[in-house]
C-alpha cells in the first residue's frame, strides 16, 4: 500500500506538538518502517494564534474538532485534547461514525466511555488505539495485547503518576514535608489544573482501569477502583517506612481472585530493594505477572511531549502497516463484567496512630486488633510528644475487613489521639 496514511490532529499542546515534530522530522524513517508516507492534512486546537514551536501553515485548519473528525482527507484521528466528554468525546464518535480510526491518549474518556466507543468502532470496522493513555512511553498496552497474549495475567501493578512518584522521594530525599513539596511541585507546572486528579490517585487510577480490562477480559469498570491518593502520607511515614526496608509508592495493583476482579490505587509499601523501591523521580513502571512468562517489568518516562508522542505514534504506525487489535485486546461484545471485590488479597498493613499518654493504651490497642483476628507482627512506640505517644503497628497477612473493623473499635477504646493511617505492604 503507497497512498499516504492521513492524519487530523485535535490538541496541539506539549503532545500533539511533539507528534507533528516527529511526522515532520522523520518522515523517510517512518515511510520505510510502514511502507507508505505518514502525513498530517488537518489540526484543530482551542487558539490558533498560539506559538507551539512548530510550523503549521501547511495544514487545514478546524476550529471545531468534530469538523476535523469527519474531513475526508483524514484517515486517522488523533485525539489528544483530554477529558472525559465534552469536545474530545464528540469528536470521537464522530470520526467513528464517519469511518475513521482513532488514536488517542485520553485515559479519563476511555475509563468511563471506553466500552461504548470500543464497541461502536468495532462495529463499524475501525479501531481505537491509545498506548499514550497509560505510563507515557511505556509500551505496555502493546505488551498485554501482544507480547502477552498467550499468558493469563496473574497480577498488573505500577506506578503510573510520575507526579505523585516525585512528591514522595522528593519528600523522602529532602525530609520535607508533604505540603511543602506539593507546593513546590505546583510552581514546577508538575500538577494538573485539578491537583486531585494527581495527588487523589484519580489519573492512576484511570490507567489502572484500562490494564485491568485488557489484562482480563473484562468491561472498564472505573467505578469499581478502590482509590486513596497521597495527600494523608507524612514524612514520619516515609522514615518510618525506610527504618523498616520498605519506601512507599502510590500503587496500582489489579488481580483476579476468587471474590472477583480486585482494583486499588493507594499508597502501599513496597522493599526497597525491589524494582518499584527504586523508582527515582517522575519515572512510571509498570509491573505484569503472566503464568508462563513470569515477571515482567517496563520502566520509563510516564509523561512528557517526546514519550507520550512516542507512543502517540507507535499507534499511527501500526494502523499504517495494517495491523488492527480490538481496542482492549478482544472484541469489546465479548467482554465481561467482572465481579468487583475489595482489596480481597491478604496482606500485611503499616498502621501509624498517636495515642494519648496513659497506661494500657498500648494494651488496648492490641485487644481490639486480636479481638477482629488482625495478628502483629511488630510494634513500635516512638519518643514521646507531651501528653501523647506515636505509635507504629506492622500487622501479619490480614484482610482488610478485618483491619477495617479493628479501626472501628479503635474509637471505643478512649486512646486515640489522632486517626489512625493505615498502609499496605505489597509483595513485589
Amino acid at each position: 500500500m503507497t497512498d499516504p496514511l492521513r492524519l487530523g490532529i485535535a490538541g496541539l499542546g506539549t503532545v500533539g506538538a511533539g507528534v507533528v515534530k516527529i511526522v515532520r522530522q522523520k518522515a523517510n524513517l517512518l515511510a520505510a518502517r510502514t511502507g507508505r508516507p505518514v502525513v498530517i492534512t488537518a489540526v484543530s486546537a482551542r487558539s490558533r494564534d498560539k506559538d507551539r514551536g512548530v510550523n503549521l501553515s501547511q495544514y487545514a485548519w478546524e476550529d471545531d474538532p468534530v469538523a476535523l473528525a469527519k474531513r475526508d482527507d483524514v484517515d486517522v484521528f488523533v485525539e489528544l485534547m483530554g477529558g472525559a466528554d465534552g469536545p474530545a468525546k464528540a469528536a470521537t464518535e464522530a470520526a467513528i461514525a464517519a469511518g475513521k480510526d482513532v488514536v488517542t491518549a485520553n485515559k479519563a474518556m476511555l475509563a468511563i466511555h471506553g466500552q461504548e466507543l470500543a464497541e461502536a468502532a468495532e462495529a463499524a470496522g475501525r479501531v481505537i488505539r491509545f498506548e499514550a493513555a497509560v505510563a507515557g512511553g511505556i509500551p505496555v498496552i502493546k505488551a498485554l495485547t501482544e507480547g502477552l497474549a498467550g499468558n493469563q495475567v496473574e497480577r498488573v501493578m505500577g506506578v503510573m503518576n510520575g507526579t505523585c512518584n516525585y512528591i514522595l522521594t522528593r519528600m523522602e530525599n529532602a525530609g520535607l514535608p508533604y505540603d511543602e513539596v506539593f507546593e513546590e511541585a505546583n510552581q514546577l507546572g508538575y500538577l494538573e489544573a485539578d491537583p486531585t486528579l494527581d495527588v487523589g490517585g484519580i489519573d492512576a487510577a484511570h490507567k489502572l482501569a484500562l490494564l485491568a480490562s485488557v489484562a482480563y477480559g473484562t468491561k472498564v469498570a472505573f467505578d469499581a477502583v478502590e482509590i486513596e491518593g497521597i495527600e494523608r502520607i507524612t514524612i514520619e511515614d516515609i522514615e518510618q517506612a525506610a527504618d523498616m526496608g520498605y519506601r512507599i509508592k502510590l500503587l496500582g495493583v489489579a488481580q483476579m481472585t476468587g471474590r472477583g476482579l480486585e482494583q486499588r490505587m493507594s499508597p502501599c509499601l513496597v522493599p526497597a530493594s525491589s524494582p518499584l523501591g527504586q523508582l527515582e523521580g517522575g519515572t512510571n513502571m509498570v509491573v505484569l505477572e503472566g503464568d508462563h512468562v513470569g515477571q515482567i517489568v517496563l520502566r520509563g518516562a510516564g509523561a512528557g511531549e517526546g514519550p507520550t508522542a512516542s507512543a502517540v505514534m507507535s499507534d499511527v504506525l501500526d494502523i499504517a502497516r495494517n495491523i488492527r487489535v480490538p481496542t482492549f485486546g478482544q472484541p469489546a461484545t465479548t467482554l465481561s463484567a467482572a465481579k468487583p471485590a475489595k482489596s480481597a488479597a491478604p496482606a500485611p498493613y503499616y498502621l501509624r496512630m498517636t495515642l494519648h499518654d496513659k497506661p494500657g493504651a498500648l494494651a488496648k490497642i492490641a485487644t481490639a486488633l486480636g479481638e477482629s483476628g488482625v495478628s502483629v507482627d511488630r510494634m513500635r512506640q516512638y519518643g514521646h510528644e507531651e501528653s501523647t505517644a506515636p505509635v507504629l503497628i506492622v500487622t501479619h497477612k490480614t484482610t482488610r475487613d478485618a483491619l477495617d473493623s479493628a479501626i472501628r473499635s479503635f474509637a471505643a477504646t478512649g486512646v486515640l489521639a489522632s486517626d489512625p493511617v493505615a498502609i499496605r505492604i505489597e509483595t513485589v
